[in-house]
């Protein structure tokens, strides 16, 4: 039995589907949280068992945990957090639930493997290089800076010009909102209780998820669902900064499948893994994709130079160690993804 925490949300359910149609059995834990849902999705796979619980409730996880021998915890409260007001909830949703989990899996002397859902935020600003200093660490954008279109970071040393590269797993951790303050600690957690325990955890890091079941207008949606959501309203995209922000964008079904290859192969693989297709794209590539797909009448993209000082200018991944240890390469092709997520109805809660 596999366990799947948040196997109601847009990543969660894709998993259980993989899980469901490979035959396995799949219990579900979701515990609704209204942010995300109004009610319980109808494309939840009817052949899972659905437990309506939060991870944080300690009788609840207790059962849920029954007869289970790996855990799928994708359950967590999403978004940049950039509100103050909201931290003690990411705490709560994330780090406190996860710690929850740990506690029972421990007390039960759980000897399966666990695969935690985490995020390319926990890396910050990506990777850079000076041409004279090297590989930089550059610090947080200067709002100054971002209003007269200086959107790209300097190098700390001598202030010029840095190129940026694909992040490593072992790349610096740098969470910059408190989201990604909360799937650092997240991973922490995991990993200090895998050591203790000697049970297997290997953590992926999402990279920029789009696909079918996206949520539209919520704390949840990620970049394509509120471009995907203007144009379906006829508006176009509005694209924050100058549109050549890098990002690596990954379909859902490639997410899933990383997940089951994680949760099922022979030999558990400890430690990070990105997930993510490899290729690098601008913000300003992706809308056009999805202007292109919603057809020739269709608003095109509007560059706004509008910021925000929670986003990080450039972030991208290397997929190599995904692929060489966990057998992981993702295979959706862009295009026909984005076209087929421009055809697909977000989700409302």
């Amino acid at each position: 039995m596999i366990l799947v925490t948040g196997g109601a949300g847009f990543i969660g359910s894709h998993v259980v589907d993989n899980l469901v149609d490979a035959g396995h059995e799949v219990r579900v834990l979701d515990s609704l949280l209204p942010a995300a849902h109004a009610v319980r999705p109808e494309y939840v796979n009817a052949q899972a068992e659905f437990v309506e619980a939060d991870v944080g409730d300690l009788g609840a996880i207790a059962t849920a945990l029954q007869g289970v021998d790996a855990v799928c915890h994708q359950a967590a409260m999403v978004g940049l957090g950039l509100n103050m007001l909201d931290v003690a909830d990411y705490v709560r949703h994330n780090d406190l639930a996860t710690a929850v989990l740990l506690k029972h899996l421990a007390a039960n002397r759980f000897r399966g493997r666990l695969v935690l859902a985490s995020s390319m935020v926990v890396y910050g600003e990506g990777a850079y290089v000076c041409a004279e200093h090297g590989r930089v660490a550059p610090p947080p954008r200067d709002p100054a800076s971002l209003a007269a279109a200086r959107f790209t970071p300097r190098c700390p040393e001598c202030d010029g010009q840095l190129s940026p590269i694909a992040v490593e797993e072992y790349s610096p951790l740098d969470p910059r909102n408190v989201y990604a303050a909360t799937k650092v600690h997240q991973e922490h957690l995991c990993f200090a209780f895998s050591r203790e325990t000697r049970v297997p955890v290997t953590a992926l890091r999402y990279h920029n998820v789009y696909g079918p079941r996206m949520p539209r207008d919520t704390p949840y949606a990620g970049v394509a669902a509120i471009f995907a959501s203007a144009l379906a309203a006829g508006a176009p995209p509005r694209v924050f900064e100058d549109g050549q922000q890098l990002r690596d964008f990954v379909h859902v079904r490639d997410v899933a499948r990383a997940n089951a290859i994680a949760l099922t192969c022979a030999d558990p693989q400890v430690g990070a893994f990105n997930v993510a297709s490899g290729r690098p794209r601008t913000v300003g590539e992706m809308a056009d994709a999805l202007a292109d797909a919603a057809g020739q009448d269709a608003p095109r993209p509007l560059v706004t130079g509008e910021f925000r000082l929670g986003d990080v200018r450039h972030v991208f991944a290397s997929a190599q160690r995904a692929q060489r240890e966990l057998g992981f390469t993702a295979t959706e092709d862009f295009h026909q993804g984005m076209a087929e997520f421009s055809r697909s109805p977000l989700r409302a809660v």
